[in-house]
């Protein structure tokens, strides 16, 4: 992890180490330093130590040097420094053996004396930095064999800190503690970090949450079924190019709608858009993959039943009865009912909304060609059952409950407020070749 270090000596040279912490803390503030707990004892640190982010380990010799090697085993060390004894007083010792041994398998920067040691915090402190939320359970591939061909794409060039998501855990509340970490890390306005979301939708639309604002550039690497706001800002789905794209580093601020109180990258959806979502289990995406929402689409146009809506917006009320309410801030040509416009531009400050009313389940066969002609043309659709606009912010009221769907997420409601915050949201994306 490159925001973590193993700080150790031999018994007979903690003093030195202790004088170069002391010397370089400044250097080291941002940084997790991993020191057993028999080595800390000798260190000393009093007030120096309160201003480092300092842990714990087992004691060397109850293990610790193991246990600090499994760790560096595992990729979750961007450095070693290592203080050892003179060769003659340390000819029968093996304690530093296994940390040596193990930072030389994984390739790891190693430091043996206080000049090397500080170059190898000031070149970590130096480097472009990624912070990798990956969930293993996306996509329909081998999630091991994904995250080496990732690694082995961007460590030669970017340091990776890895973050696994976890069931019952947020991936926004993993990257908000990230963005924490990285602010502590770059206060000195070295080096360069980013955070990288792997997974679906569901996880970029987590970690965009937390990152909205914050001037830290979100990375993606999508590995989902449909991968929508990732194929909406031209980001390649395929793990290499999506790897390269993450290399060149070009960067576009987009839009972040508020929806319900809730961060929305992509669209929101009452009636037919929910209900599609709805219907796309996820044994019917691992079957079909993209094709399921189609399929399911095709399900909910049999099913869908109009509803009576009041809309809000700049000042004026519109009452429609509707068959589908969507509300787009990014999405492809795939998300058929956000194409009204014949595109979604996901930075110009507007919500799409577009207004769905077919009389019946021929008219919704229509609605949707129609739609669907606008994205293939990339031309406004001019159907007599669709009403499509721009603005700012709108609020809808409804009659009684209906299903919901925000970033993928399926909810029911009674009401739907939603508004735009302008480039709210640095992504890494390819530079735009259109306006």
């Amino acid at each position: 992890m490159p925001s973590n270090l193993v700080l150790n000596a031999d018994p007979g040279v903690c003093p030195a180490l202790r004088t170069w912490i002391e010397n370089n803390a400044d250097l080291l503030v941002g940084f997790s330093l991993q020191v057993a707990e028999d080595v800390q004892a000798e260190l000393q640190l009093h007030n120096t130590a309160l201003a480092l982010n300092i842990s714990s380990s087992r004691a060397i010799k109850e293990g610790g040097d193991i246990a600090l090697a499994s760790a560096i085993l595992q990729g979750e060390i961007s450095g070693l420094i290592h203080f050892p004894s003179p060769t003659s007083e340390r000819s029968a010792s093996v304690l530093s053996e296994p940390l040596v041994r193990a930072a030389l398998l994984s390739d790891l920067p190693i430091a043996l004396n206080p000049a090397s040691a500080s170059a190898l915090v000031r070149g970590i402190k130096g480097s472009r930095r990624g912070y990798l939320i990956f969930n293993p359970v996306a996509g329909q591939g081998n999630s091991e064999a994904e995250l080496a061909e990732i690694r082995a794409y961007l460590e030669p060039q970017i340091m990776l800190q890895i973050w696994m998501t976890k069931q019952g855990v947020d991936p926004a509340e993993q990257a908000r503690d990230l963005i924490k970490e990285i602010k502590a890390f770059d206060q000195t306005g070295e080096g360069e970090s980013i955070v990288i979301a792997s997974g679906g939708d569901g996880t970029v639309g987590a970690v965009a949450s937390a990152l909205q604002g914050s001037g830290i550039p979100l990375g993606i690497i999508p590995r989902g079924t449909a991968n929508a706001f990732s194929v909406a800002l031209g980001i390649p789905t395929s793990l290499k190019a999506a790897c390269t794209n993450l290399l060149l580093g070009n960067t576009r601020r987009v839009d972040v709608a508020l929806c319900n109180n809730k961060p929305m990258i992509l669209l929101s959806g009452l009636g037919f858009e929910a209900g599609m979502v709805n219907k796309a289990s996820r044994e019917l995406k691992n079957i079909l993959g993209p094709m399921a929402y189609i399929f399911s689409g095709a399900r909910q146009m049999v099913d869908q039943k109009p509803f009576p809506a009041t809309l809000r917006m700049e000042g004026k009320e519109h009452k429609v009865e509707a068959s589908a309410i969507t509300v787009a801030n990014a999405a492809p040509a795939t998300s058929v009912m956000a194409q009204g416009f014949g595109q979604v531009i996901p930075d110009d400050g507007l919500l799409e909304v577009i207004v769905a009313s077919p009389k019946d389940r021929i008219g919704g066969l229509s609605v949707l060609t129609s739609l669907a002609w606008s994205a293939i043309l990339n031309n406004a659709s001019h159907h007599d059952n669709i009403v499509c606009f721009r603005t700012k912010a709108l609020d809808v009221e409804l009659n009684e409950n209906q299903k919901l769907v925000v970033d993928g997420e399926i909810t029911e409601t009674r009401s739907l407020s939603i508004s735009v915050e302008p480039g709210a949201l640095v992504v890494v994306a390819p530079i735009r070749l259109n306006p």
